[in-house]
């Protein structure tokens, strides 16, 4: 096996492991029952789907046609830094909202309970 075939293969294998994380995610998108659990497959899974398929078409360009692309190292850092914060975001808006997370106990609202007490006997 030379290695143009060895990196294609290892291609092949990075793009199809980046196929299976996004159709898991894409199903778990699709099962779970709330906002939060949603929004931990759409971002987890799909973050790494992406990052392997975007990570794998990088490696082919750079040792089969010798080329860097500059886009797609952007695109990776994009997606690396863009989804997991953008999940965060919308759960805590989905809290902030009232948006009860389903058959989990909610500890976050005694501690912003005790944290707005303190709050306002300081302003006080």
């Amino acid at each position: 096996m030379t290695g143009r075939e060895t990196i294609e293969s290892i291609v092949v294998v990075m793009v199809l492991i980046g196929t299976v994380l996004s159709l898991l995610s894409s199903l778990g998108f699709l099962r779970f029952p709330d906002v939060y659990t949603r929004s931990h497959a759409a971002t987890k899974s799909i973050t790494l789907g992406i990052l392997f398929i975007l990570l794998a078409t990088f490696l082919y360009f750079l040792f089969v046609h010798d080329q860097v692309s500059v886009r797609l190292l952007l695109g990776i850092i994009f997606v690396f830094l863009t989804a997991p914060v953008t999940g965060h975001l919308i759960a805590r808006s989905a809290y902030r909202y009232g948006v009860k997370p389903s058959g989990a106990q909610d500890e976050l609202a005694a501690d912003l309970e005790k944290a707005k007490k303190r709050a306002s006997a300081s302003d006080k």
